[in-house]
């Protein structure tokens, strides 16, 4: 009798690949009411099953009422998180990572200056086999040249020696493969310097450029204490170079002392010129007096986030959520075929 072979097995019909969209935001329902339909339309195109991820950071305008007039008009998959207060955009960004249920999440700015018209080339990068797909604004005009300056001189510093690379000019907007941001969320720090964060994963990335418009409504709600903020955090959660700078200063201010001490004691002995007086050491006190303190104040910002990470508090406190997104289904089906 002849053997009879097996059937091959026949694979099982693949999964559409979905995508998520997270928009953290503050206060900025005037945008989003121009901004929401622009994205649907925009996504509709991409020929993909989508959802969006809105994280209100706290805000007190109508943003609720905004949400639900756009999925009067337009039926959309979307999640609505509402935090219980102001956590920061790095908390927010978190937040709206960790809903999102899409093999691939991009992630987007809700004041209009991240054009939605880049999604679909992003899409395709990703499709190709690019995990990570940033985009990189070029033409800053507007942006005036000392803060300029000073932000290329603040990635300079915090990237040197180190072996991860931010690109120039980037910022949030990007889109991350599903593997990018399940590694993302396993780090485990609570002060959270994302753009550090995604540099530091490793990934595999392409950059995409684009000009970014004016706002399209309100105000910029990142002033010069939020910046100096955030450089503050990615500087002591990624560098360790100014606890270096303080460990050199002070080993060029005692090696100064001390030819300064030989000097007056050669001075003194050979020359005979007497001994300068209190002001000379007054004002010396006063200096070594100032640069302790600079150093302790390094020190002690370092110090901080050890002690903010040791407290283990949660990253954010989600107080109300509000999910029509009908992803999850398919992404449990997906989880189970693997």
């Amino acid at each position: 009798m002849r053997a009879r072979h097996p059937s091959p097995a026949v694979p099982p019909p693949a999964t559409p690949r979905t995508l998520s969209v997270v928009l953290p935001v503050f206060n900025e329902a005037a945008s989003l009411r121009l901004l929401l339909p622009a994205l649907a339309l925009v996504l509709s195109e991409v020929g993909m099953k989508w959802e969006v991820v809105i994280v209100d950071d706290g805000g007190s305008d109508n943003l609720k009422e905004v949400v639900a007039e756009f999925e009067s008009i337009v039926p959309v998959n979307l999640q609505l998180l509402t935090l219980s207060r102001n956590f920061g955009k790095e908390a927010a960004l978190t937040a709206g990572l960790t809903a999102a249920r899409g093999d691939a999440v991009a992630i987007m700015d809700g004041d209009g200056r991240h054009p939605a018209s880049l999604i679909p080339r992003m899409v395709a990068r990703w499709q190709a086999g690019c995990p990570v797909v940033i985009a990189v604004q070029t033409g800053q005009a507007r942006e005036p040249r000392p803060l300029a300056w000073t932000k290329r001189a603040f990635y300079r510093f915090l990237q040197k020696g180190e072996r991860f690379a931010i690109p120039p000019d980037a910022g949030d907007f990007r889109l991350l493969d599903r593997c990018v941001v399940d590694a993302l969320l396993q780090l485990p720090e609570r002060a959270r310097f994302m753009k550090g964060l995604y540099a530091w994963l490793g990934f595999r990335s392409e950059t995409i450029a684009f000009e970014a418009p004016t706002r399209i409504a309100g105000d910029t709600h990142f002033r010069l204490p939020q910046l100096l903020e955030l450089a503050s955090l990615g500087i002591t959660s990624f560098s360790m170079k100014p606890l270096r700078m303080v460990s050199l200063l002070g080993v060029l201010i005692s090696t100064g002392a001390l030819l300064y001490g030989l000097f007056i004691l050669m001075d003194t002995l050979i020359v005979g010129n007497a001994v300068s007086g209190w002001a000379t050491l007054a004002s010396g006190m006063m200096l070594l007096a100032g640069i302790q303190l600079m150093c302790l104040g390094v020190i002690a910002e370092y110090l901080g986030r050890v002690f903010e990470e040791t407290k283990r508090r949660p990253l954010y406190i989600v107080e109300r959520c509000l999910d029509h997104s009908t992803l999850r289904t398919q992404t449990a089906r997906v989880a189970r075929r693997r």
